[in-house]
């Protein structure tokens, strides 16, 4: 997963943006929202059900698993992401709209958990990193900074023709 990279959240996005179509041709078909109980409703809860349980123990097991070679940790973030938004969204279709009782808390609860979610990946994505993955601090940014500058100082002395067409001359 690159800097900023949202392959993931767009696949999400298109997945979610089919099932809902699917969704609408139900409501087309049987002239009504597709009741929880009934077949649709049972397989779009059970299938969303699942996608959230692999949400939370899949990546939780890579995790956990450091010397294992299942995959790069950024591909299990990418996964857990989507089905962390795609099984969600399923099981509030599962619910036909009802939020009665202690499954309208539990559905509430999840929206919020969801919500932190996108809020934890902008901040997972806004602290600088290194390569292992590893957040830098800010004494080895401003090295790395200063160390950027020297290096582009370095590649700019002694080649006039670039100074003035970018504009670095110092006054």
């Amino acid at each position: 997963m690159g800097r900023g990279g949202s392959i993931e959240i767009w696949l999400a996005g298109i997945t979610i943006l089919g099932i809902t179509l699917v969704y609408l041709v139900g409501v087309a078909f049987f002239q009504t929202i597709p009741a929880s109980g009934g077949l649709f409703g049972h397989l779009i809860g059970i299938f969303g059900f699942l996608l959230m349980l692999c949400t939370e123990i899949l990546y939780t097991l890579r995790k956990k698993s450091r010397n294992a070679r299942w995959g790069r940790m950024s591909t299990w973030l990418q996964a857990h992401i989507f089905t962390g938004l795609v099984g969600p969204f399923m099981v509030l279709l599962h619910s036909s709209w009802k939020f009665n009782g202690l499954a309208g808390v539990v559905m509430l609860l999840t929206v919020i958990i969801v919500a932190s979610g996108f809020i934890g990946r902008y901040i997972y994505t806004a602290v600088p990193r290194n390569l292992d993955g590893a957040m830098v601090d800010a004494p080895e940014l401003e090295r790395q900074v200063l160390a950027a500058q020297a290096e582009l100082e370095r590649m700019i002395t002694g080649q006039p023709g670039l100074v003035r067409l970018f504009g670095l001359a110092q006054p």
